[in-house]
């Protein structure tokens, strides 16, 4: 027998379930609030935001997580917010330099210029350094979340962490020029602002600790891992065969397998094999030594035997962020490699990996190798990097 349902009781029905879906947007809309008011009216003018939050979640390729690295967990809201400062022009001086000014996402998350312009159109003083370089900071960089290990920042590693860096970064006066008492009111005078410390802090209050927790939490979801070669280590490295990066990948061309074989032979020792960290934190890599221009590492430390080393970087999108080096000397990775091959330089502080006796080391390279070499450093290319939103500008012209 049919069961027939009354015009009353369907229209209580309809208007219950219409009432329930535009609940359902109004939380969604209404994520965002100060003092419980919906907010994102505050937010709309100017940035091109979410209603809420997007997951910041970062998983790592299985060839790393074998190995114990493993990202650290974040929170969205705070991310979010980190997100925008990292953009925002108003935390500088001139109202024209963002954090992201120096970091582009379509060059590895660094510049193509051997030096960036800051603030007045002041040069710095050194090159940018790819942030998609990096597999991701909260692996394995700042000594504040990964102990004595964790990588330090900067070109002579003089910042241990995340937000000691950045605040060296706003109060550079050749690249934002900011004191932390100006950037928070920036900050306080900015009503997108407000929402979006609510819902990181439950309080629309500015401190410079909060400006400096957010920035570190955006930048610990930074990373860069969906390339070919982890597509191609995932395969072929499991739980039982924990080290296998020498052998031939089965997804890489004969010229990628030969130039990784070259690599780890030639790079790794300072570099690494996984590109999640490097063995060596500091080296000098035999260009002339010049103190006087730039010491380095021994500037920052005082120490000679540092004098001439500076930051080794891992070489993740290696092929985006040219020019390179910390004073961007060299414009193409044929030049780098023709460095490595004939052009070392011997010196006092010369890292003993690239010494042969008391001789600086040559590689002495063949077109071949260089080549191979050059077609595998191509698989540590992340596409999709550049594509990513949650990294993205969020801010409308």
């Amino acid at each position: 027998m049919k069961t027939y349902i009354s015009f009353p009781v369907f229209c209580l029905i309809f208007v219950f379930l219409f009432s329930a879906c535009n609940k359902k947007s109004e939380f969604e809309y209404n994520y965002y609030t100060v003092n419980g008011a919906p907010a994102f009216d505050k937010i709309a003018p100017y940035l091109n935001l979410e209603t809420a939050p997007v997951s910041y979640k970062v998983e790592l390729p299985k060839h790393l997580t074998n190995f114990g690295i493993i990202p650290k967990a974040l929170d969205d809201n705070l991310a979010v917010l980190g997100r925008v400062l990292f953009w925002d022009k108003n935390l500088s001086k001139d109202g024209k330099i963002s954090c992201g000014s120096c970091h582009d996402p379509n060059k590895a998350f660094g510049d193509d210029v051997a030096f960036s312009k800051g603030i007045y159109d002041r040069a710095t003083t050194r090159n940018s350094i790819a942030l998609g370089s990096v597999l991701n900071f909260s692996s394995s960089y700042g000594s504040d979340i990964n102990g004595s290990g964790g990588l330090p920042f900067f070109w002579d590693n003089r910042a241990k962490s995340v937000s000691e860096q950045a605040k060296g970064t706003l109060a550079n006066p050749n690249e934002m020029g900011m004191s932390m008492t100006d950037v928070v009111n920036q900050v306080e005078q900015k009503e997108y602002y407000l929402p979006l410390f609510e819902a990181a802090f439950g309080k629309t209050i500015v401190t410079e600790e909060k400006v400096l927790s957010a920035i570190t939490e955006f930048i610990n979801s930074l990373g860069s891992h969906s390339t070919k070669f982890d597509v191609a280590a995932d395969k072929q490295v499991t739980n039982n065969l924990l080290n296998n990066y020498d052998k031939d990948f089965s997804d890489f061309t004969a010229s990628e397998n030969r130039g990784k074989l070259i690599y780890i032979n030639s790079c790794s020792n300072c570099h690494g094999q996984n590109f999640a960290t490097p063995m060596l934190t500091k080296a000098n890599n035999g260009l002339e030594l010049d103190s006087s221009k730039d010491p380095g590492v021994g500037g920052f430390t005082k120490l000679n035997s540092d004098i001439g080393l500076f930051k080794v970087p891992t070489l993740r999108n290696i092929t985006k962020s040219a020019p390179y080096m910390h004073d961007g000397r060299f414009k193409t990775l044929e030049e780098v490699i023709d460095h490595y091959s004939t052009n070392i330089k011997n010196n006092p502080t010369l890292s003993l990996e690239l010494k042969s006796g008391n001789q600086a080391k040559k590689f002495n390279f063949t077109t071949e190798q260089k080549s191979d070499l050059i077609a595998f450093l191509n698989t540590l290319e992340d596409h999709d990097l550049p594509k990513i939103k949650r990294f993205s500008d969020p801010f409308k012209n």
